[in-house]
């Protein structure tokens, strides 16, 4: 196994850091305490072409790889944690989606706009009552004519209150449960839709969050992404990179926890020496360090692995491996900033150091793209599918078989 970056890769995890340090992180403080959107965010993404990283360059993308748009986010998300997540939502859960799934029309339509930050993207799929089971959404969308009509609600929208341009999941025949979902692209000025609320979030300040409310929302039919109640594909396909892709926020804020760990508790002196010498503060930093390496490793690998699943590759075993990598590495990073409060002591608790502010960040990684707790579930779900699956196959032929006589 190779785990050295490529060239093309190094060049975007140097480029997104420096560009963050010195574009994002003197706007840190007022970011967070105001819960501010800086308004030029997505042009200045623009600016440094990380808006369509996995985006092929017929449509203004660098047509490169998950490994590069999860470099990407890590990176950011190392100085300014919530416009990473608002990034991410951007120009993975939006753009790739739509690039990956939808027609040709919408995506000359949709993708340049979003690439150039002229436009800003946004994926609506969970609701007040449909969290973790995401399968239960209850928006429903009719096709009258030449539009679908869209009701219903949408809950935790990153990038709500400013998006554009959403990709939005509804049930065109919600009889047929999972089988009747469809994806459909919803722009803002579309009659019938409209932003219910802003969201206030004890972390990832900064990134706008919102309820979402669609009342007779007319969408014109071509605005369908692939088939009529196909959308659970769109919407699983999607996921698996989305999981990947947020994992490297969590890596971003670990390091970065890491790094202030490490700086502080070398200046720091108590007892006439500094804390650094202290075998209880080497613990931690060597177990920070730790978790942090092997959460990189992982989500490293998950995005390999999704290159390959592109690619046609097969055993890639991505959605155990996309599930892993998030349930590891928002755990750990969760973990990681925690520590680092441990060893700033007072002053980590206080809010003027930066620590406190991942430690309420990095804990939101633990909920969205699916819970700790599904997680959990879908891998031990595709660890035990084979042996269900034998097991069904055994029983099968079992009943079928013909009694022996006598």
């Amino acid at each position: 196994m190779d785990f050295q970056l490529t060239d093309e890769q190094r060049m975007i995890k140097e480029t997104v850091y420096k560009w963050s340090l010195n574009e994002l992180g003197p706007l840190q403080e007022k970011i967070d305490e105001e819960d501010w959107f800086p308004p030029d965010f997505f042009h200045k993404c623009a600016e440094i072409g990380i808006l369509g990283i996995t985006i092929s360059e017929k449509y203004g993308g660098l047509g490169g790889d998950v490994v590069m748009q999860a470099l990407a986010i890590e990176e950011m998300s190392r100085i300014c944690p919530s416009l990473a997540m608002s990034y991410g939502a951007h120009s993975n859960l939006c753009a790739n989606n739509i690039y990956k799934n939808a027609s040709d029309y919408l995506k000359e339509k949709y993708l340049p706009p979003l690439i150039s930050g002229e436009k800003i993207g946004a994926l609506g799929l969970t609701e007040t009552s449909a969290g973790s089971d995401a399968m239960s959404l209850k928006t429903r969308a009719v096709k009258k004519g030449d539009k679908y009509i869209l009701n219903g609600n949408k809950m935790f929208i990153t990038n709500g209150p400013v998006a554009d341009t959403l990709l939005v999941y509804a049930k065109t025949s919600p009889e047929l449960g999972a089988r009747g979902i469809s994806a459909f692209i919803v722009e803002k000025g579309f009659p019938g839709y409209s932003v219910a609320r802003k969201l206030k979030k004890c972390g990832m300040r900064g990134s706008p969050t919102a309820e979402l409310v669609f009342e007779d929302c007319e969408v014109p039919a071509e605005n369908l992404v692939g088939v009529e109640n196909k959308g659970v594909h769109v919407m699983t396909s999607g996921l698996d990179i989305e999981r990947i892709v947020l994992a490297g926020g969590s890596v971003g804020m670990a390091q970065q926890a890491l790094d202030y760990s490490i700086k502080y508790s070398v200046e720091r002196e108590q007892f006439g020496q500094s804390i650094a010498s202290f075998q209880m503060i080497q613990q931690k930093l060597a177990d920070m360090y730790t978790r942090t390496e092997a959460s990189r490793l992982l989500v490293y690998r998950a995005a390999e692995a999704a290159q390959r699943a592109a690619r046609g590759g097969k055993g890639t075993e991505l959605t155990k491996l996309a599930a892993a990598a998030i349930l590891f590495a928002a755990e750990s990073a969760t973990w990681v900033c925690d520590q680092a409060i441990q060893i700033h002591g007072g002053y980590g608790y206080c809010l003027e150091f930066p620590v406190q502010k991942l430690w309420r960040d990095a804990k939101l990684y633990e909920i969205g793209a699916g819970t700790s707790e599904v997680r959990r579930l879908i891998i031990a779900r595709e660890l035990t599918r084979e042996e269900f699956a034998k097991k069904t196959e055994r029983f099968g032929q079992q009943a079928s078989a013909p009694k022996s006589a006598g």
